[in-house]
């Protein structure tokens, strides 16, 4: 469904960046190269695409129109003038034959005598050679082209490519825009709250996934999650059948099963102020082991360093469920039953 939003779509999150980056393309201060920092899920190729229609339209109303044929091929990724590098076939990565194609396309003069535009995404999956390789284009860049980067992952980009690009950051909204947003897209009935408890506040993602098979595996998640910490999951049978299906997302779910608990212990808490040694967070707050859930978040966020490896994820996981119970003290596993 996300493959259908044009140039025209509004996305309320990207209207900031939009208006930025329409300022300096109509007052020509936008440079040679943009750094898009958009977290995965908001649509970041989405606003790339949308910065290529804004260059290449040509109509005398409000730009991007979204009809023109430069509109339409910026969206196809078809626009002569504009190069879409991102990895392919069984690549995880950008590689350096890529940058140089895309370099040597760059210095080449443009169909419609307009600017020569390049999209790396997701650029934070460029591999150390590419990286150099694009260097050398930041640095002594092609008279009228344009370099636009999406990275979700600065800390991936080396400090030399980065500082030598304009960097515009994307928030990610909050959740009643998203389910707003969501919910004006035109297909009724779906239950966008269960959907975002699985993938997280990232709207252009659940988009692309059914939306009542993830709303069914976020139910099953939760579930093993309080059983977890109530003390009676079993680790190893759970971690077998969830390592055979939907790896990752099963990830995703967990860590907003944690974040929302983590979320809601610091808002029972806002009233405290004095430091305390103790791993449970006071009254009113909710009586679980902080310390404890934020150590089940940092393995969460570790086992997704093995979505795309050959490691195997059924003892990844049950390492992850053997934590639960210490999220819970004596007290917590009361108020959890």
């Amino acid at each position: 469904m996300s493959e259908a939003l044009g140039a025209t779509a509004v996305l309320p999150w990207m209207r900031p960046a939009q208006e930025a980056i329409a300022r300096a393309i109509d007052s020509d201060r936008l440079g040679h190269a943009v750094l898009l920092q958009v977290p995965n899920g908001l649509g970041g190729a989405w606003l790339a695409r949308w910065i290529a229609a804004r260059v290449f339209c040509r109509t005398d109303g409000p730009r991007p129109c979204g009809q023109c044929l430069d509109c339409r091929r910026s969206f196809a990724d078809e626009h002569p003038d504009c190069s879409f590098v991102q990895p392919t076939g069984d690549s995880k990565e950008i590689r350096i034959d890529q940058v140089r194609e895309t370099s040597a396309a760059l210095a080449l003069s443009s169909h419609g005598g307009s600017r020569k535009l390049a999209i790396l995404w997701p650029a934070d999956r460029l591999n150390r050679f590419a990286a150099n390789a694009l260097l050398k284009t930041l640095e002594e860049p092609t008279r009228g082209t344009l370099l636009v980067l999406v990275a979700a992952e600065l800390g991936r980009l080396p400090a030399t490519v980065r500082s030598r690009c304009t960097r515009i950051t994307v928030a990610t909204p909050d959740r009643a825009t998203t389910l707003d947003w969501l919910r004006a897209q035109g297909a009724a009935g779906i239950d966008w709250e269960a959907v975002l408890g699985a993938v997280g506040n990232r709207p252009m993602t659940a988009l692309e996934v059914d939306p009542v098979a993830v709303a069914a595996l976020a139910a099953d998640v939760r579930a093993a999650m309080e059983a977890g910490v109530a003390g009676t999951l079993d680790p190893v049978a759970t971690a077998d059948r969830w390592s055979r299906d939907e790896f990752a997302l099963r990830l995703d779910s967990m860590e907003n099963w944690i974040t929302d608990r983590v979320r809601a212990a610091a808002i029972g808490a806002a009233g405290v102020r004095e430091l305390r040694a103790g791993a449970h967070l006071p009254p009113p707050a909710m009586p679980l082991n902080i310390r404890a859930l934020f150590e089940a978040l940092d393995l969460v966020r570790e086992a997704r360093s093995f979505v795309e490896s050959p490691v195997n994820k059924a003892l990844v996981l049950e390492r992850l469920l053997w934590r639960l119970p210490a999220i819970a003290g004596s007290r917590a596993r009361e108020a959890v039953r």
